[in-house]
């Protein structure tokens, strides 16, 4: 199985200080977020990788890394053998914006609320040349809008006529409307119910399996995840902490921070195992603490912990940075 995308040591710093008056005035220094952190992984072609973690640990900002929203500090995304920076920066930055796409978190502020859904789902297919004539666009849109649950009559109305699930689902046919390879979901379902969320993952694995899609799935929510994803990448502050596929990680997860976040899932089941509640709050990204950046919340951590930051390193089939599990003492 080859890559479709793969990621190497990749960066983002955000610039937060003050203006430089300021800072001279008050003698304050530069301050630095290091939202992404140096993480690497791999999705195989028509497969799903999740990444997960609490609010604040980077992956919406990886999202944008990989289709070009935001350039990396360092390191690079290499999409079908190229790096995507230099693609972008190239003659062929239209081809390769077709084959990658990206649904955002929130539907209701995706959607320009000005247009109709005919123009929200058609614009991309105006914008590459996809259809030539308003004929060819109106049916295209109306397959589109089929292919995702909704009716061709959906095409003239506004976003304000339909619920949160519906204009999801939009969204969602105005990503498929390139025809992409590579589709980035940043949290799509998070601003739904339960029931409709179940109905935009069932659209979204169909979609999958008929066009054999690549998914980056973003969630905080590891039920979501167990649903959708061959691979689960979980990050904390800016750095992926485990990495492994999906049966692996519920069955038998390694980080402390991973089995905090599955005892945080409610257990329907009531088998009776003992469950850690999440403790303790992420750190201030301005001031990270030393070492492993988890350790203030780790009832394993040593001294080793608090001053040397663990490495990713392959560990039983598992990508993990974790003193404690590779010292066996987790």
């Amino acid at each position: 199985m080859t890559a479709l995308v793969e990621v190497t040591n990749l960066a983002k710093t955000f610039d937060v200080s003050a203006p430089w008056l300021n800072r001279v005035i008050e003698r304050q220094p530069r301050k630095l977020v290091h939202a992404v952190d140096g993480i690497s992984f791999a999705i195989q072609r028509g497969q799903t990788l999740a990444l997960v973690g609490e609010s604040g640990c980077g992956k919406s900002t990886v999202a944008r890394l990989l289709v070009g929203l935001y350039g990396p500090t360092r390191g690079e995304v290499v999409f079908d053998g190229r790096n995507t920076a230099q693609t972008l920066a190239s003659p062929d930055a239209r081809k390769l914006r077709k084959r990658m796409q990206m649904i955002f978190q929130d539907p209701y502020a995706s959607l320009n609320p000005r247009w109709k859904v005919r123009d929200i789902v058609g614009e991309p297919l105006r914008e590459h040349g996809l259809a030539m004539t308003e004929a060819a666009l109106e049916a295209k849109v109306a397959e589109l809008l089929r292919s995702v649950g909704m009716g061709a009559a959906d095409m003239e109305k506004f976003p304000h006529q339909f619920s949160g699930g519906q204009r999801q689902r939009i969204s969602i046919a105005r990503a498929l409307a390139t025809e992409p390879e590579f589709l980035i979901c940043d949290e799509p379902t998070s601003a739904l119910d339960v029931s409709v969320q179940a109905q935009v993952l069932n659209i979204m694995k169909d979609l999958q399996r008929q066009r054999g899609l690549t998914y980056l799935f973003i969630s905080h929510n590891l039920a979501v995840v167990r649903h959708v994803a061959d691979q689960v990448g979980v990050m904390y502050l800016g750095r992926l902490v485990e990495l492994s596929d999906r049966k692996t990680l519920f069955a038998a997860p390694r980080h402390p921070y991973t089995r905090m976040l599955l005892d945080a899932i409610p257990d329907i089941a009531m088998t009776g195992r003992q469950r850690t509640p999440v403790q303790g709050e992420v750190p201030n990204p301005l001031q990270p603490p030393t070492g492993c950046s988890f350790h203030p919340r780790c009832p394993h951590a040593n001294a080793r912990c608090k001053s040397e930051r663990p490495e990713m390193t392959v560990f039983d089939g598992i990508r993990i940075a974790c003193h404690g599990v590779t010292e066996g003492r987790i």
